[in-house]
């Protein structure tokens, strides 16, 4: 074997055991190095874990709950498995656009009839009172309408300030005395309810032979009115203005009453996302329900002179229907009918003196 040969043999096995050596070292190396960070990724996991728990021991059981899912009960019923279904979202927009939109809304039409009142003021009677009167309204049509609009009242302030409360009323009361009140509110609103949306159907039933749109109330909005301008538009036993408000009645005001019968009987079987649904229909409803009805009771008041006297003694002066519903006016008249004694019938006109009985 010559010198190179040996030579190139030992370079070989140096660089064999150099390799081995390196090798060795680096598996020792990592089987040091691989386990300890194991040790740190399970500790930092760990920690984690700790952290959570300090902060909200239950929060994975919260989590499970508030994704809405079905677990066993033995009570029956709509959604009897889901111990809490998330409103958030509802509760967003029930105390967020609904509310804030809904209160300027409200206080914006309030002002714009303050305003309107000081620049048109009262609509007086042209030429004054005649002294003939006419009877509009029977007793039971004042009955209901009178009732309807108590309970409307009382159940707008109790909307009002469940909707309202918790920013306007518990810095005026204090938690205490909003508490109180609440609780009252709750109870007339939910108790007073149905009665109210049965009068409404009566209501609707009475009156729904006056309140067919025709071509007159056309020619009514035209004008104006009679509200604004001086001009005085023919109208019959009821105007534009008042079959409008009648058919708002009939459709948004029935969606606000069955939305309302939705919220307070639970038991027919709505699930919680479907009165969610019901209550933010309810209460953009019922805000334009009486927003509308600001206009409507100023009209009725302060608005018109002699208005408001045909809905409490039944009776209006002859000028005023003649300037107001010329139409219904001239069928009384045509009529002719005798009027029974001691009173006035809708259809005959005749001279009063006084109150009449």
């Amino acid at each position: 074997m010559d010198n190179n040969h040996y030579s190139s043999v030992t370079a070989r096995r140096r660089r064999y055991r150099r390799i081995a050596l390196w090798s060795a070292l680096l598996m020792v190396s990592l089987a040091m190095v691989l386990p300890l960070g194991g040790y740190l990724y399970v500790g930092i996991q760990q920690a984690s874990a700790q952290a959570v728990e300090q902060t909200n021991p239950r929060a994975n059981m919260w989590r499970t709950v508030r994704d809405g899912s079905a677990g066993y009960t033995a009570v029956q019923g709509a959604e009897a498995g889901v111990l809490i279904q998330d409103g958030q979202n509802w509760r967003q927009l029930r105390n967020g656009p609904i509310a804030n939109y809904g209160g300027w809304v409200l206080l914006g039409v309030l002002v714009a009839i303050a305003l309107f009142f000081v620049i048109r003021r009262s609509v007086r009677i042209d030429g004054g009172r005649s002294g003939v009167r006419i009877k509009r309204w029977n007793a039971f049509e004042r009955t209901v309408h009178w009732s309807t609009a108590t309970l409307f009242m009382i159940l707008a302030i109790t909307g009002l300030s469940m909707l309202f409360g918790r920013v306007v009323l518990i810095p005026v009361l204090g938690l205490s005395g909003f508490s109180a009140w609440a609780e009252l509110a709750m109870a007339l609103h939910n108790y007073l309810g149905p009665w109210f949306g049965a009068l409404v159907v009566v209501m609707i039933v009475m009156w729904m032979r006056h309140n067919i749109p025709n071509a007159t109330d056309f020619k009514w909005f035209a004008k104006g009115g009679g509200i604004v301008g001086n001009k005085h538009p023919d109208a019959g036993f009821m105007n534009g203005g008042e079959k409008v408000w009648f058919w708002f009645i009939c459709t948004v005001g029935v969606v606000v009453i069955a939305g309302g019968l939705v919220l307070n009987f639970p038991n027919w079987g709505f699930s919680r996302g479907e009165m969610q649904l019901a209550n933010m229909v309810h209460s953009v409803g019922a805000m334009a329900w009486i927003a509308l009805w600001f206009g409507h009771a100023y009209i009725g008041t302060v608005g018109s002179e002699g208005s408001l006297e045909g809905m409490t003694s039944g009776y209006v002066d002859e000028n005023w229907a003649h300037q107001h519903h010329n139409l219904w006016l001239d069928e009384v008249k045509a009529k002719k009918a005798a009027p029974a004694r001691g009173s006035v019938s809708r259809d005959a006109t005749t001279q009063v003196k006084g109150s009449p009985a």
